[in-house]
C-alpha cells in the first residue's frame, strides 16, 4: 500500500487549520425557551404593559371577587322576594314569566356563590339579611322597605307597574355590580358569573320595558329614578378587566 502523498497530507493540514476559524464564524444556538417565562401584554396608549387579561383572570380570588358575592347574593334574594309577589297579585301572564324567570335564574346562581363563598372558608351572607342598610347597595338598585311594602299592597294594573319599576331599576343594579366584577376581580367562577349576570339581566331589562310599552307605562324613570352605581360613573358598563 502507497503512503499518503504531499498533496493529501497538506488538504489534511489546511482543514485542521481553518475548522477552529469556521466554527467562532458560525451563529449561536438560540437558548432554549422557558417553558415558565411570563408573556408581557403590550397596554393600550398611556397604560404600561400587563401580563394578558386570561392570565390575570387565573390568579385566584380577590377581594373584589370576595365583595361582589357577598353583596350578589342578598341583592338576588330580593329579587327572589319580589319575584315571590307576584303570583297571587299580577293577572298579566307576561309579567308572571319575568316573575318565574327571575326565579329559575337567580336561585341557582345564589347557590353557585355561596358554595364558592364556603370553599374559601367564608360564611354566607345570612338568609334573612337582604337589608339596603346592611350592605349600602341602595346605589346598586336595591328596593327600600318603603317600596317593598308598597308592592305587597299593590294588586292588578298598579303591581304590575310598580313590580316592573323596582325589577327593571334592580336588574340595573346587578348589571352595574357585575361590570365592577368585570373590571377589578381576578377569580374565574366569579368573573363568569358576572358576565352571566350582565348579559341575562340586559335580556330581562329589554324585555320588561317592552311589558311597560305595552301597558301604556314606560315610567321607571319618573317613578323610581335609578341612583348611580359606585365606581361606574362615565363608564361603560361592559368594560372589562
Amino acid at each position: 500500500m502507497s503512503s499518503p502523498g504531499p498533496v493529501r497530507t497538506g488538504l489534511v493540514t489546511v482543514v485542521l487549520a481553518v475548522a477552529p476559524v469556521l466554527a467562532a464564524c458560525a451563529p449561536e444556538a438560540a437558548p432554549p425557551a422557558r417553558a415558565d417565562a411570563q408573556v408581557i401584554a403590550p397596554g393600550a396608549p398611556g397604560q404600561s404593559e400587563s401580563p394578558p387579561a386570561r392570565a390575570r383572570a387565573a390568579e385566584g380570588p380577590v377581594a373584589a371577587d370576595v365583595r361582589f358575592a357577598e353583596e350578589m347574593i342578598p341583592h338576588h334574594r330580593q329579587a327572589l322576594e319580589m319575584a315571590g309577589l307576584a303570583a297571587a297579585r299580577t293577572g298579566d301572564p307576561l309579567v308572571t314569566a319575568v316573575a318565574n324567570r327571575v326565579v329559575d335564574g337567580q336561585r341557582p346562581e345564589i347557590a353557585v356563590m355561596e358554595s364558592w363563598l364556603r370553599s374559601l372558608g367564608r360564611t354566607p351572607p345570612p338568609a334573612h339579611d337582604h337589608s339596603t342598610g346592611d350592605h349600602g347597595m341602595s346605589g346598586y338598585g336595591m328596593a327600600s322597605e318603603e317600596e317593598l311594602t308598597r308592592l305587597r299592597t299593590a294588586r292588578g294594573h298598579a303591581f304590575d307597574t310598580l313590580f316592573l319599576t323596582l325589577m327593571i331599576r334592580h336588574h340595573e343594579g346587578a348589571v352595574g355590580m357585575a361590570a365592577l366584577e368585570l373590571r377589578r376581580g381576578r377569580d374565574r367562577a366569579m368573573r363568569a358569573m358576572a358576565q352571566d349576570v350582565m348579559s341575562g339581566q340586559q335580556i330581562e331589562i329589554a324585555r320588561m320595558r317592552g311589558i311597560e310599552r305595552r301597558l301604556g307605562q314606560g315610567v321607571s324613570d319618573k317613578c323610581c329614578p335609578s341612583p348611580p352605581v359606585p365606581g361606574t360613573a362615565g363608564r361603560d358598563s361592559s368594560d372589562t378587566a
